[in-house]
């Protein structure tokens, strides 16, 4: 069991709080504490299913589930492992997160005229994040011991590359996210032409986008004509732990049936973040060789994925 969550329990922590300090409660919850420490939700996916593997937690803010998937391939390719569960999972909209984000300035305000439109990415008119909650999770198992028992492939998971900006606690860095996107193509012996669609990391903050698209140039240089480049927090806003094993899930989807998911409300592309965007409505596209996910995490934790079709 191979798990990514950034923020653990947060809302078992916030109630803790409030039963003791303004609820002035003699004492808190009896499970308070396995109910918040970071490994739980990957602690209770392995007792409900007895997976009794190698067992990993990873938190490492918003790259932290890519990593799990990213380490469970190694886990796997090192021989430790046939199969190993790996995803990774987030809840945390509480009112003290929700302070602590918006102290930080990188919320987006409410859209006026449509409060769902508040999150735009790559659009000129971007102003922040929205937070959201959720999961994602994978069976990642071995090439022929899949085979072997008749399972479906939905994808092969070549490519993963793990790398740290070590330049600022959130501010993003070009060369961090290069040097992430270059390992993930070489372990998957790729050239940047072989990648159909990229769910970039795209946040929708004023710097972060911009970035992002910088690296993705610098890395896919003439091919960055061609490859698709959508992102999905658009739609179900940054899960912050969760947010690389969903939006590895929308890129096979990609893969699978050649439906790319769009970036919603991008209405007046912003000049400085030069992609090929998906914007507004899905496109279909032929099925890509390959697809990339890009997560990428304060603290300069920058994680990259590449998943290939199963033949």
């Amino acid at each position: 069991m191979y798990w990514g969550t950034g923020m653990g329990g947060a809302g078992t922590l916030e109630a803790s709080y409030k039963r003791l300090y303004a609820d002035h409660e003699p004492r808190g919850r009896p499970l308070t504490v396995v109910m918040v420490m970071n490994n739980a939700s990957g602690s209770n996916v392995a007792l409900r299913h007895g997976l009794r593997g190698p067992f990993a937690n990873y938190s490492t803010a918003c790259s932290s589930s890519a990593m799990a998937l990213g380490e469970a391939m190694y886990a796997i390719l090192s021989g430790r492992a046939d199969a190993i569960v790996a995803g990774g999972s987030e809840a945390l909209l509480t009112l003290g997160t929700l302070m602590a984000w918006h102290a930080l300035r990188t919320l987006a305000p409410a859209d006026p005229a449509d409060p769902a439109a508040s999150c735009k990415p790559f659009d000129k008119r971007r102003s922040g994040l929205v937070l959201g909650e959720g999961a994602a999770a994978f069976v990642l198992e071995e090439e022929s011991h899949a085979r072997s028992r008749g399972a479906r492939i939905h994808a092969i998971l070549t490519g993963y590359g793990n790398s740290c900006d070590a330049v600022h606690m959130s501010r993003p860095d070009r060369d961090g996210q290069v040097r992430a996107m270059r390992e993930a193509l070489a372990q998957a012996r790729l050239e940047p032409s072989d990648i159909g669609y990229i769910n970039a990391h795209g946040t929708a903050t004023a710097v972060g986008d911009v970035v992002e698209s910088e690296a993705i140039n610098a890395v896919f240089g003439d091919a960055a004509k061609e490859v698709r480049v959508s992102s999905t927090k658009s739609l179900h806003g940054h899960l912050l732990g969760g947010a690389g094993a969903l939006e590895f899930a929308v890129a096979l989807y990609a893969l699978e049936t050649g439906v790319v998911a769009p970036t919603a409300f991008l209405e007046q592309p912003d000049p400085a973040c030069k992609l090929r965007h998906v914007p507004l409505k899905a496109e279909r596209i032929a099925p890509p060789r390959a697809v990339m996910s890009n997560s990428f995490a304060f603290g300069g934790s920058n994680v990259v994925l590449i998943a290939e079709r199963s033949t």
